[in-house]
């Protein structure tokens, strides 16, 4: 009798037939993992398509929430918002900056929806700012002062918080801005509001569409021309590493990496490495290329899109941000069927 060692090696029967490739497989995608973006824009007259990007759009305070019932009748009931205020300021140290309109705009899902969303909303001050920079410059307008610029942030959060944000999610990359907006909603009695970091946000060209929905393009014009000083430096893997366990130590619940596709490693890396949530943020770049493919007929749209969300589940992300995210129920269905 032949010994077990000299059997041929057949990996193909668990891959014969859709049945025991779905009782086999060891990363699922489920629905409820999957967050949508959503941008919500003071001034406009009717809702706005964001270019490059399918089904995706700047909204009105009206369109929204009609948004957001669609989403819920689709199985989508998380949601990260960007508010994009009307009208852009020149901030100073001494300079409030009015954050009222999102404020409202969260106020006005939390009275429409209840408990049946979830709702993170982005801290940053890229869409705030005449120089499109996430933060608050110095008086040589070369670097964003820091420091500043978390004070600004940890306001920001406390007003999310009481307008309902379940969750405040801040992306400008400063340093030590965890820390302040943490000591900020815990100081004021918001203990139970989630906090997820922008951990591993790296300096990309992946950003377009969302920066023309958003109204937060750099000034090119200006000393400081991009965000390479306060974003991860892409050759600076370390970094990532470094800031994520920065955060977690000041007491983030939820960390993330951003983008998705081109950092899977990173995102291996640091899942493995930190016992915390971790969330991927599959930007505006990386989905207009998949949607751009399926437009030309070059890619089937729900492959695509599952073999990347595949990937993001696979390299450690319990948590998907995406903006076909309001289509993954049913791409989720047709998944047998699109092997």
């Amino acid at each position: 009798m032949a010994a077990v060692t000299d059997r041929p090696v057949r990996l193909r029967r668990n891959r014969d037939n859709r049945h025991i490739r779905e009782l086999t497989r060891a990363v699922r995608l489920h629905r409820e993992q999957f967050i949508q973006p959503l941008f919500v824009v003071e001034g406009l007259a009717a809702r706005e398509a964001v270019p490059g990007l399918r089904d995706v759009y700047r909204e009105t305070p009206a369109s929204l929430l009609r948004q957001i019932e669609s989403d819920l009748e689709s199985g989508i009931s998380k949601f990260l918002l960007f508010g994009v205020p009307g009208t852009r300021v020149e901030p100073t140290r001494d300079l409030f900056i009015s954050h009222t309109f999102t404020s409202a705009r969260l106020a006005d899902i939390r009275s429409r929806f209840g408990d049946a969303v979830w709702v993170a909303a982005d801290v940053c001050l890229c869409s705030y700012t005449t120089h499109g920079h996430c933060g608050i410059l110095t008086d040589s307008r070369d670097h964003v002062d820091n420091d500043v610029t978390v004070a600004a942030l940890a306001r920001a959060a406390l007003e999310f918080a009481h307008a309902g944000a379940d969750c405040i999610a801040p992306s400008d990359m400063q340093d030590g801005r965890v820390a302040a907006i943490r000591a900020s909603l815990d100081g004021a009695g918001f203990e139970r509001r989630a906090l997820m970091s922008y951990a591993a946000k790296f300096h990309s060209a992946f950003y377009g569409p969302f920066r023309v929905a958003a109204n937060s393009a750099p000034d090119r014009a200006n000393t400081l021309k991009d965000r390479a000083s306060y974003q991860i430096d892409p050759g600076r893997p370390d970094d990532a590493l470094l800031a994520a366990r920065r955060d977690a130590a000041e007491g983030a619940d939820i960390l993330m990496v951003k983008p998705g596709l081109p950092y899977l490693d990173v995102l291996a890396r640091l899942s493995a490495a930190i016992p915390l949530p971790w969330a991927v943020y599959q930007t505006s770049g990386e989905q207009a290329g998949i949607d751009v493919l399926a437009a030309q007929n070059l890619a089937d749209p729900v492959r695509a899109q599952l073999e990347t969300w595949t990937a993001f589940a696979r390299a450690g992300a319990q948590m998907i941000i995406s903006y076909a995210a309001r289509r993954a129920a049913l791409y989720l269905d047709q998944q047998g069927t699109q092997e």
